[in-house]
């Protein structure tokens, strides 16, 4: 018999099993401490007085103009999102132009420059003292101080999400499609009914979802351009800022609370989502 060791060679793709597991319980350990321990810290505090506080605090006017206000915003600047989101995807994967590199980076802007960046912004092109604002205010239709600088502000740092989440989707697609049925005489609005909007329905929710989320968490354009006038233009993010300043921990933390169950809501309905289209991928590849 031969005593020539026999060589084992491992998987190229395969870890070590100690660093395996070490991989793995440093990915526990980052999201136990950065993500489970603020949420339940957010709700200890908020029971810290019992229920029956949370709920009281909730209750209070402030705290329930805040929620609405929050909702409303997301309301309204998801669908202007989504239709400039879809048309912007469009523009640049369906039509070839100078300029389309400068384009997508123009796209990109929100994720680089600071949210109190772009309320300053807003506030020199539409404050009171700005030539359009000073005739808006005349009119009296203000921007900054009033609901429509708040949409603004948070329709400038969500835009991104939807353009982005479209427009890889919309280039792996190609534009064969569409143009065999314009070929055949369908109208624009039809192709993109027909054709694309079935395409690129997953991106399109996962994008709506992920705007909806930042939508409603948005702290630093709004606070610059809302003027956090409480119960009319400060959202949940600004109230919970002002009440923890004001030393009413359950009250702020019980705002939170509900911010973080509208994020946990917005998770659930991605993972949801991510489980459909998956079984529904698989479901085409066994036909």
């Amino acid at each position: 018999m031969s005593d020539t060791p026999v060589m084992r060679f491992r998987n190229a793709t395969e870890e070590a099993p100690l660093a395996r597991w070490l991989l793995i319980g440093l990915s526990l350990l980052g999201v136990a401490v950065l993500i489970l321990a603020p949420m339940i810290v957010v709700f200890a505090e908020a029971l810290a007085k019992g229920w029956a506080a949370a709920v009281a605090s909730l209750a209070n006017r402030d705290a329930l103009a805040a929620i609405r206000l929050t909702l409303l915003i997301a309301a309204v600047s998801l669908p202007l999102n989504a239709a400039f989101g879809i048309a912007a995807a469009w523009f640049i994967t369906k039509f070839d132009f100078r300029g389309k590199t400068f384009l997508i980076t123009l796209i990109d802007l929100p994720f680089s420059v600071s949210p109190v960046v772009a309320g300053l912004c807003i506030v020199l092109m539409f404050g009171a003292n700005s030539l359009v604002g000073g005739w808006l205010v005349a009119q009296g239709w203000p921007i900054v101080f009033a609901l429509p600088g708040i949409i603004l502000a948070t329709m400038f740092v969500t835009f991104p999400f939807i353009a982005r989440e479209l427009i890889p989707v919309m280039i792996e697609q190609g534009k064969a499609e569409e143009e065999a049925a314009l070929t055949l005489g369908a109208s624009g609005w039809r192709v993109f009914l027909t054709v694309t909007l079935p395409k690129i329905r997953w991106a399109l929710l996962y994008g709506v979802l992920l705007c909806n989320a930042r939508a409603m968490g948005e702290f630093g354009a709004v606070a610059v351009v809302s003027g956090k006038i409480r119960g009319q233009t400060a959202t949940m993010p600004i109230t919970i800022e002002m009440l923890y300043n004001e030393y009413l921990s359950v009250a702020a933390f019980s705002l939170a609370a509900v911010l973080t169950l509208l994020a946990l809501v917005t998770l659930l309905l991605k993972t949801a989502l991510d489980v459909t289209h998956a079984d529904e991928l698989a479901a085409t590849h066994r036909h």
